[in-house]
C-alpha cells in the first residue's frame, strides 16, 4: 500500500483514465469509478504501475452512487480528488427527453457537488489536500444544441471559483479547475453528436495532453487552466463577445447534421 491515495471519477476512458495513469505513475493508490463495466478493465491496465487500484461501478448522478464510492474508500485519507465525471447531450432542448437532461444536471452538478462537499470537509479539517475539477470552455459559451450541458459546465466553472475563495484560509487545500475544449473521447458518441461539425472535427485535443495539463496545474496548486492555447484564446474572446454571437457560433458546431455540410 502506498502512502498516497487518489480518487478519480469518470476514469474508464478519456481524460479520467489519463489522469488515473498519471496518478499511478506518481505512486498513488487509486480508487477509480465510472458508471460502466469498462472501469474494471481500466483498473487492470492501471495496475501495471505497481500501486493498488480499486474500481467501483457506480452512477454518480445519484447520491447513493456517490456514497457507494466513498464507502469503498474505507475511511482512508484522500490526498487527491479528481472530480472528472461528466455527461454530455446534443440536440435541441425541446427534442431532449426529460430523463436525459436531468441525467446531465444530476451528473455534472448534483453528484459533483455532493462528492466535493463530502471530500473537502476532511481536507479542510486537516488543512491538506488537492482537488481537480473538470470544467470546460463550454461553460463560457451559450451552447445552442448543447444548452443543458454548456450551462452545467458554466455552473461548475463558477462554482469552483466561488468555493476556492470560500476556502482561501485553508491554504493547504488547493482547488484547480481544468477547462478543456473539445477532446477526442467518447463524449460525442455518448451525447449523440457524431453527425455534428464539432463531433467530426479532427482538431479535437488529445485526452493525454489535456490530462497532463490538468495534473501539472493540480500539482502546482494553480487555480485553473485552459488546456491548449486555442482554448485559452476562446476563453479570452468569450469575455468580450456578445452572447448572441457566441450562441450562433456554437450552433454552427453543434447543430445536428452540421458535420455533413
Amino acid at each position: 500500500m502506498a502512502d498516497k491515495f487518489a480518487i478519480i471519477t469518470g476514469a474508464s476512458t478519456g481524460i479520467g483514465f489519463e489522469l488515473a495513469t498519471l496518478a499511478a505513475q506518481d505512486g498513488y493508490d487509486l480508487l477509480i469509478v465510472a458508471d460502466e463495466p469498462l472501469i474494471q478493465s481500466a483498473a487492470q491496465d492501471l495496475r501495471q504501475f505497481g500501486t493498488e487500484v480499486q474500481a467501483v461501478e457506480a452512477d454518480l448522478s445519484t447520491l447513493e452512487g456517490v456514497d457507494a464510492l466513498l464507502d469503498a474508500a474505507g475511511g482512508r485519507q484522500v490526498d487527491i480528488l479528481c472530480a472528472n465525471a461528466g455527461r454530455g447531450l446534443g440536440h435541441g432542448f425541446l427534442d431532449q427527453a426529460v430523463d436525459e437532461w436531468r441525467k446531465v444536471i444530476d451528473t455534472n452538478i448534483t453528484g459533483t457537488l455532493y462528492l466535493l462537499q463530502k471530500a473537502l470537509k476532511p481536507m479542510v479539517a486537516r488543512n491538506e489536500g488537492k482537488v481537480l475539477i473538470t470544467g470546460s470552455i463550454a461553460g463560457y459559451i451559450p451552447g445552442a444544441f448543447q444548452a443543458v450541458y454548456n450551462s452545467s459546465k458554466s455552473f461548475i466553472d463558477y462554482f469552483s471559483d466561488a468555493i476556492r475563495n470560500e476556502l482561501k484560509e485553508s491554504d493547504g487545500v488547493t482547488i484547480t479547475t481544468l477547462k478543456p475544449g473539445p477532446v477526442d473521447t467518447e463524449f460525442f458518441a455518448r451525447g449523440d453528436m457524431l453527425d455534428t461539425s464539432v463531433g467530426q472535427s479532427e482538431s479535437k485535443s488529445d485526452p493525454v495532453d489535456v490530462a497532463k495539463d490538468g495534473w501539472s496545474a493540480l500539482m502546482k496548486g494553480e487555480a485553473s487552466i485552459f488546456s491548449g492555447w486555442k482554448t485559452k484564446l476562446q476563453g479570452t474572446l468569450a469575455n468580450i463577445t456578445p452572447a448572441s454571437v457566441l450562441a450562433e457560433q456554437h450552433r454552427k458546431m453543434a447543430e445536428p447534421g452540421s458535420g455533413k455540410e
